[in-house]
């Protein structure tokens, strides 16, 4: 009874991180009953996890844009675009993989550099900045396209990226060992990453969890991860797709978390004005935000043309309103200096999941955006309400 109330006060508390994970269940949930459990099949929750994966990614650098109280628009575009010129590198300059890859990631930071000199250095509204930029970008990838319509990559290394699976070494009663394996170190290291950031919080005398609740919360998330490796084991295992997203989301996790920058970041969102005052540089911050979302938007452009072994015309379009609803659904705050990167990548699973399902329901398309504009509007409804309680 005692850790059932603790749990309530928990959610109660913390609803703005907890209340994505709670729909994410539900919607989960309920796509598996209404499908005899085909949603949850492991051949569906591969595909649903590999499709996601370019949108998350843009998800997790559009998460530190929101919270310095920016917007980035021309995000899709940027990734159609520098996903076509990879294409090109491979196709016909004959740039081999390895060189294209760090090639178009610094070329995409070229890209977040001039987005945040027009905003940090020229002041311009980061709206009209990146709008237009996602002009120039929509006519770039026109023109590097306009002779062959489609650009067709063959190279399978490349194509591995958005396709491939990791090595199994072996099966196991039908189930992948390697990714075995690592779904194992993964809990493994959550379970050492928890204790570690409690033992920090007791050495300081902060608030932390009661003995019991943090039991429960790591048998709970382990058994959560356990479950979705054995789900994708059986399968093929996990795509290098989904090791590249786990890869960003902990690089920025850490990053948000437990670096100087991290901090500088959410205490410009919070309020300029005073960052300002305690010797922050908004605008190196601005810059770094602004390069860090161009670097993901190539790596987004990057995942896309590898996972359809092409350059299309069309690549990169309405991306960047799929980042953003990703990111408000995850918990990030239309009024900035609020947000997770992980919250985001849950947001963009929960709308990702969402289209899924009602893809295996027969739900028309125009139904799909209405369902999906209105779980995007609800969320931003969520975010005010709370902030007025807090208020």
């Amino acid at each position: 009874m005692k850790l059932l109330n603790e749990a309530k006060t928990l959610i109660k508390v913390n609803i703005r991180d907890y209340g994505m994970y709670i729909a994410l269940f539900v919607i989960m949930a309920t796509f598996s009953i209404l499908t005899d459990g085909l949603f949850m099949s492991s051949r569906n929750i591969s595909n649903l996890i590999d499709a996601t994966g370019y949108i998350a990614v843009l998800a997790v650098g559009m998460t530190l844009v929101i919270v310095i109280r920016h917007i980035d628009l021309s995000v899709g575009f940027a990734a159609g675009f520098l996903g076509a010129i990879a294409a090109i590198f491979l196709t016909q300059a004959g740039v081999p993989v390895y060189l294209t890859i760090p090639i178009i990631l610094v070329l995409g930071m070229i890209v977040g550099l001039f987005n945040g000199f027009l905003v940090a250095q020229m002041g311009i509204p980061s709206f009209v900045a990146s709008l237009a930029g996602m002009l120039i970008f929509r006519g770039a990838l026109l023109r590097v396209t306009e002779k062959t319509g489609t650009i067709i990559v063959k190279d399978e290394h490349f194509n591995a990226i958005g396709n491939g699976f990791i090595p199994a070494l072996t099966k196991v009663g039908g189930l992948n060992l390697l990714s075995l394996i690592v779904g194992a170190l993964i809990i493994i290291l959550f379970i050492y990453f928890e204790f570690s950031k409690r033992n920090n919080k007791l050495k300081y005398n902060f608030e932390v969890l009661s003995s019991g609740m943090f039991t429960v919360k790591l048998v709970f998330v382990s058994a959560i991860i356990a479950y979705i490796t054995w789900i994708l084991a059986g399968y093929n295992g996990f795509s290098w797709t989904v090791v590249i997203v786990m890869i960003v989301v902990v690089i920025y996790h850490m990053l948000t978390t437990s670096t100087v920058i991290g901090r500088h970041i959410y205490a410009v969102g919070s309020n300029p004005e005073a960052a300002h005052l305690s010797g922050i540089s908004v605008k190196k911050i601005t810059y770094f935000v602004f390069c860090s979302m161009g670097l993901l938007s190539a790596l987004s452009g990057i995942l896309f043309t590898s996972r359809l072994q092409s350059a299309t015309t069309t690549a990169g379009t309405l991306f960047e309103l799929d980042a953003i609803a990703a990111a408000y659904v995850g918990g990030v705050s239309a009024a900035g200096g609020v947000g997770k990167v992980t919250g985001s990548i849950i947001g963009a699973v929960v709308m990702a999941s969402l289209s899924s399902g009602m893809n295996l329901l027969g739900v028309g398309i125009s139904y799909q955006y209405m369902i999906r504009g209105g779980v995007l509007a609800a969320a931003v409804i969520f975010d005010v309400m709370t902030r007025k309680q807090r208020a």
